[in-house]
C-alpha cells in the first residue's frame, strides 16, 4: 500500500511561478491510502553498489561501513518512527538507504532536535543531515547541500478553522507554532513584522522543537495554527484522528524551495560522492519509485544539484 495523498501537490513556489496557484484543499481532496512503508523499503534494499563510487567515499566512512546521518525522526511523512517507536521509516528514510546501498554503506541514524541538526553536523556527529531541511542561502554560509526534493510552508489549523485563517495576513495578532531554526521561524519573524509595518498586531510565535507538542496544543487551541512543511501539514491534517482533528489551510504552499541533504563543508570529498550517488538513483529510476511509494512524486526534481536554495 501507499500514501497517496500528495500525488497531485504543485511543483511549489519559485519553481512554479509560471503556473497558477493551485489550492491545498483541491490538492488534498483524496484521503490517503493505509501507511505502509514496504514499498519503499523493497525498492531501497534493490538498489546495488557503485563500485566506483564506494572507491571515492572518504575512508574514514568506508572504513567504518556507516553512514551516519542526523534526523528528527519526527517529519511524517519525511523521517519518522514506525508503530514499534524505533525502526525509521519514512521517503527520506528510503532514499538515505538506497544512497548509502549506491555506496556500498549502511546506515545509521542518531536522531535530535532540528535546530541540533547543524551543530551535530558541524562538530562530525554525524556525516550528512536528511530532515526536511530546506537548503537556504543563510544555511549555505555554515554548511553545503546536496539538494533532492521540492517542499514549500502550509499553515495547519484546528479542524473548522475556528479563527478563520486564510492566508499570511491573517496571522496578525495570531499564535502561531513553529518548530525552532526553521524556515517557518523565518518566515513567521518576517510575517510578524510585515503585520507591525501595517499597524496590525504581531505575531506571537511560539517555537518548539516537539511535532507531538505543537500537535497537542494545536487541538486543545493554544493557538491558531502550526507552520509545516507542505507533505507533512497535508499528511498529518489527513492522518490525525483519522482526519477529523486538522486540516490543511486552502492557500498556495509560501517560500517554495529545495530539502537538501546536509554535508559539512569541511568535507568536500563527501559532498561530492552524494551528489554523485543521488544522481545515480534518479538516472535509475530508483529516485522515482520510492518517492511514488509514499504518493510524492509532485515535488521531484530531475537534478541533483549542489546549494541551489
Amino acid at each position: 500500500m501507499t500514501v497517496q495523498y500528495f500525488a497531485r501537490i504543485l511543483i511549489i513556489g519559485a519553481f512554479a511561478a509560471s503556473v497558477a496557484p493551485l489550492s491545498i484543499v483541491a490538492l488534498a481532496a483524496s484521503p490517503p491510502a493505509a501507511r505502509d512503508n514496504e514499498a519503499g523499503e523493497a525498492v531501497a534494499a534493490s538498489v546495488q553498489t557503485d563500485q566506483e563510487l564506494a572507491a571515492s567515499v572518504p575512508a574514514a566512512i568506508r572504513n567504518r561501513g556507516t553512514l551516519v546521518v542526523g534526523a528528527q525522526m519526527q517529519q511524517q511523512p519525511e523521517d519518522f518512527y514506525a508503530e514499534d517507536g524505533r525502526t525509521p521509516i519514512g521517503f527520506e528514510v528510503d532514499l538515505a538507504h538506497a544512497l548509502a546501498r549506491v555506496l556500498g554503506l549502511k546506515v545509521e541514524y542518531q536522531t535530535m532536535a532540528f535546530d541540533a541538526l547543524i551543530p551535530a553536523l558541524r562538530s562530525g556527529r554525524v556525516d550528512m543531515t536528511m530532515s526536511a531541511m530546506n537548503d537556504t542561502k543563510p544555511r549555505e554560509k555554515t554548511i553545503s547541500f546536496v539538494d533532492y526534493f521540492n517542499a514549500g510552508i502550509t499553515m495547519l489549523a484546528q479542524e473548522g478553522n475556528p479563527d478563520h485563517i486564510t492566508g499570511p495576513e491573517s496571522l496578525c495578532g495570531q499564535a502561531v507554532s513553529v518548530q525552532a531554526g526553521t524556515t517557518q521561524q523565518a518566515f513567521a519573524e518576517s510575517q510578524s513584522a510585515a503585520c507591525k509595518a501595517a499597524g496590525k498586531a504581531s505575531v506571537a510565535i511560539v517555537v518548539s522543537s516537539s511535532t507531538e507538542q505543537q500537535e497537542e496544543s494545536l487541538r486543545t487551541g493554544r493557538f491558531a495554527v502550526i507552520l509545516d512543511d507542505t507533505p507533512t501539514a497535508i499528511y498529518t491534517a489527513q492522518v490525525a484522528g483519522n482526519g477529523r482533528l486538522f486540516q490543511a489551510i486552502d492557500y498556495p504552499p509560501i517560500n517554495g524551495g529545495p530539502y537538501g541533504i546536509g554535508v559539512a563543508k569541511e568535507n568536500p570529498a563527501l559532498l561530492s560522492v552524494i551528489q554523485k550517488a543521488m544522481q545515480t538513483l534518479m538516472e535509475t529510476g530508483v529516485y522515482g519509485k520510492i518517492l511514488a511509494a509514499w504518493g510524492m512524486t509532485a515535488g521531484a526534481i530531475p537534478k541533483a544539484t549542489v546549494n541551489a536554495g
